[in-house]
């Protein structure tokens, strides 16, 4: 088997090519993948936009309610085998669901708190009991779900948290002290999986404590600036006795368990995100075409235009990045299985396999959104700014993106640290590539002849792309060694341009695989997303990469890295303003997203 014919690995995007065929694109669900999307469109359509105002006042019993609901139709089961009361859909079907049941505000955090790091933490790490007792309770939305893991001294270094175990002498209970906050679905949960460390141990393990149990006290809600109708409270845990057959899974395997799931929540965010960001370019599309300025709609200046065009370009392109992701683990996933390991195990070590991609995936998609919900509010003008607007509630809740399943800043650092972790395990051959380009650096630039295909520039930009991150990060290693770690800045701009590179060839993928499906001329629109982008980002990268060539480097090493990140870095002339036009009358006509 060649190299090409293994399935890829997180993080190989950087030094392995990939074909349009091996991507899985949005353009081809089946029939069936709709239906469940349908359905979770009609809900929130139905139960939850009509009920916004009530829900954000956050009404008694109204969002217990609403889960409850959606529980009814198997919409809180997606990810749960059939036999533990679920629908034991696929992974990517699993995004699907997320994205289409994410423009309902508040709700969807809700949603995503019980079915995500309420539920999953137990279907994967739960004894067979476990799941007997409280998943099915769970799937139906009889019992709701929380997760209890910040502490008000431990965020983003989670494994610090103060809250201990102890067990009981007769050695039946565990008796809990400690405090929580930030607690998405306290007010109203059942169960809460709870993290603390069982004497002084170093590592945190996790429980599952019924929220009836004595000792437990809640905090008042929390006044926020956005998603007003999530519930979110601290949570006290005073002498709260928990049985020794609560303990989910092994002692100290609590911090694992907080890492893998936080995986799983990051790239459901990014579907999460880019649902949201659909639903706000369409309220931005219906105004633009209905608002009325010096004697015309205000879709047609092209100031609004571009505004239009850039959101969907941020959507389109992410979009491409998640589903892409998504087949990455089914197939990872469906590997494992092959191999004879247990489902719920090779879910975890399929998506685990992906940190990477679900890092990067968690922070464009947030940046992308609070880029849309930004300029939606912009095209409202003085409406945007009433909270009798859509976009004001949007504009709001958006921001909380950046700082859930760990801030923007730190999943960026744990891009880097984990590629180049698993490059010095031998799990990637990064510093092989890395050291060809520096030696491409040395040599006489060849000059082929220009493509003739429609995205053959873009094509050649990517292979460029790829080789300024693997300049960069190859020679940021070899010339900072262990202090590495400590230059976060270099590191974010490593970062920066492994994101730009994924979403890129995401984009780039797609379109060529939809232009082998359905030709160019009705292509057209998504041709031009994808030449915008390359335009645009490879002024990006080349920016993120002067600022950390210029950190680490000096002299004639910095001058020959400049030198080759020129050479990495061209693009052709091109009319960003025609193909920007192009894309927004696309969504104009449709007076909606329409890609």
């Amino acid at each position: 088997m060649s190299e090409n014919e293994k399935p890829i690995k997180g993080g190989e995007f950087l030094i392995r090519k990939t074909s349009p065929a091996d991507i899985f694109i949005p353009e081809n669900w089946t029939e069936e993948q709709l239906m469940i999307a349908d359905m979770c469109h009609d809900f929130i359509d139905t139960e939850i936009l009509p009920h916004m105002d009530r829900i954000d006042s956050m009404e008694e019993g109204l969002m217990p309610s609403l889960v409850e609901k959606a529980g009814a139709l198997g919409l809180l089961g997606m990810s749960v085998p059939e036999d533990l009361g679920g629908m034991g859909v696929d992974f990517k079907t699993s995004l699907l669901a997320t994205e289409y049941l994410a423009s309902g505000y508040s709700f969807s955090v809700a949603y995503g708190a019980h079915t995500g790091i309420g539920t999953l933490p137990l279907l994967y790490y739960g004894t067979e009991d476990q799941k007997k007792k409280y998943i099915p309770k769970l799937a139906s939305g009889e019992w709701k779900a929380s997760y209890c893991l910040t502490e008000p001294g431990s965020g983003s270094d989670a494994n610090s948290g103060k809250t201990k175990a102890v067990l009981t002498e007769d050695g039946k209970h565990y008796v809990v002290n400690g405090q929580k906050m930030w607690i998405t679905n306290a007010g109203f949960a059942n169960l809460f999986t709870v993290f603390a460390k069982i004497d002084d141990d170093d590592k945190l393990t996790a429980f599952l404590i019924e929220a009836d149990s004595e000792g437990i006290t809640l905090n008042p809600e929390e006044k926020k600036m956005g998603i007003k109708g999530s519930s979110t409270r601290q949570v006290f845990f005073n002498d709260v006795k928990v049985p020794v057959e609560n303990l989910l899974s092994e002692r100290e395997n609590g911090f694992k368990i907080a890492l893998n799931i936080l995986n799983i929540g990051r790239i459901k965010l990014a579907a999460g995100v880019m649902g949201g960001a659909k639903q706000a370019i369409t309220e931005s599309v219906r105004y633009a075409n209905d608002r009325l300025q010096f004697g015309r709609e205000i879709s047609k200046y092209g100031a609004i235009r571009y505004k239009l065009a850039e959101q969907t370009i941020k959507t389109f392109v992410n979009e491409s990045a998640i589903y892409r992701a998504g087949q990455n683990i089914d197939d990872a996933i469906a590997g494992y299985v092959a191999a004879g390991m247990d489902k719920g195990e090779a879910t975890l070590k399929g998506i685990e396999q992906f940190a990477p991609e679900c890092a990067i995936l968690k922070v464009s998609g947030s940046e992308a959104l609070d880029y849309v919900v930004d300029e939606a509010v912009q095209i409202f003008g003085g409406m945007g700014y009433s909270a009798e607007s859509s976009v004001e509630r949007a504009y709001r809740d958006a921001r909380i993106n950046r700082i859930f399943e760990g801030t923007n800043e730190i999943n960026r650092l744990l891009t880097v640290d984990m590629v180049l972790k698993r490059a010095m395990k031998g799990e990637l051959d990064l510093m092989g590539p890395a050291m060809a380009v520096a030696g491409e650096l040395m040599s006489i630039p060849e000059f082929g002849d220009k493509p003739t295909d429609i995205l053959g520039n873009e094509t050649l930009y990517l292979e460029g792309f790829k080789k300024t991150v693997l300049m960069v990060a190859g020679s940021a290693v070899q010339k900072l060694m262990q202090s590495l770690s400590k230059e976060q800045e270099v590191l974010m701009n490593i970062a920066d341009l492994s994101i730009y590179t994924y979403l890129a060839e995401s984009a780039l993928l797609r379109v060529q695989q939809m232009i082998e499906l359905k030709g160019e001329e009705a292509c057209e629109a998504q041709i031009a997303i994808v030449k915008t982008y390359f335009y645009d980002v490879a002024d990006e990268i080349s920016k993120a990469a002067k600022d950390a060539i210029n950190s680490f480097a000096e002299g004639d090493e910095a001058k020959m890295m400049l030198m080759g990140l020129k050479r990495f870095t061209k693009t052709e002339p091109f009319n960003p303003k025609a193909a920007r036009q192009l894309i927004a009358t696309r969504i104009i006509e449709a007076n909606k997203y329409c890609f």
